[in-house]
């Protein structure tokens, strides 16, 4: 008897492409599959992604993306809007934190220093005349350090109320998920996270908690959530303007 082959799969076909639509010029990415059957769009902080049969013609695609044409630009609008404004990376800079904004001073370069908060300033140890990558830099060590913190004095809080024990809180730096929680009882958040206002970070918290109980996202799930989060669908709602999913 002769054992069937396994055809091995190919990588998706992946070009940058532009379009006219309501007026408007679009780039996309276009990802031909040979496994995709339909085309489908998607919109995210990165734009429009076109997923398409490996063989789909022109003219399909134009059709569907002209059918789209309306919703395409209004959703990209919308994420634009969404979007926070890019930080200078230099004296004076604002960067959010816990809700609020605090400012950059950039203080003396000292060996093994790290940047302290005092009131509304941040004092970051990069030198004077420090470039931005390294400011950057010296502040997201900062940011990641400072998450850790948080999001365990969170979850020490409302774990006993939910009668959970986490194995471990990690921290992740994914584009499309605020947390996750495994099956092992490992819970991992989003170090940007940690940039938002204290309720969303108790809210996130909770949720990936109320995983430990129940492993979905069922009615009793919800309910375990508003258990500690009475106020979890205007939480969820918030969290969904700034475009990154729980």
């Amino acid at each position: 008897m002769f054992k069937a082959l396994r055809r091995k799969a190919s990588p998706p076909v992946v070009e940058q492409r532009n379009i006219l639509l309501s007026g408007k010029e679009i780039s996309f990415i276009l990802k031909r599959s040979g496994y995709r059957r339909s085309i489908s769009l998607r919109i995210d902080d990165r734009g429009l992604t076109v997923n398409a049969p490996l063989r789909a013609s022109e003219k399909w695609l134009h059709s569907v993306l002209q059918d789209k044409a309306d919703w395409v630009v209004e959703k990209l609008e919308g994420w634009q809007s969404k979007k926070s404004p890019p930080i200078f990376w230099a004296e004076g800079a604002r960067i959010p934190f816990r809700g609020e904004e605090f400012i950059l001073t950039l203080t003396p370069k000292q060996r093994g220093a790290v940047p302290q908060l005092h009131g509304e300033i941040l004092h970051v140890p990069v030198g004077m005349e420090a470039e931005a990558m390294h400011i950057e830099k010296a502040v997201t060590q900062w940011y990641r350090s400072e998450a850790l913190h948080v999001f365990r004095e969170c979850a020490e809080h409302f774990a006993p109320l939910l009668q959970v024990s986490p194995r471990e809180i990690k921290l992740t730096a994914a584009r499309t998920q605020w947390g996750n929680c495994s099956v092992h009882g490992v819970v991992r958040l989003n170090w940007q996270l940690v940039k938002m206002p204290l309720h969303l970070i108790d809210y996130v918290v909770v949720h990936e908690l109320a995983h430990l109980v129940e492993m979905n996202h069922s009615p009793a799930f919800w309910r375990v959530v508003e258990s500690a989060c009475p106020d979890y669908k205007q939480c969820r709602a918030e969290l969904r303007d700034h475009g990154v999913s729980e």
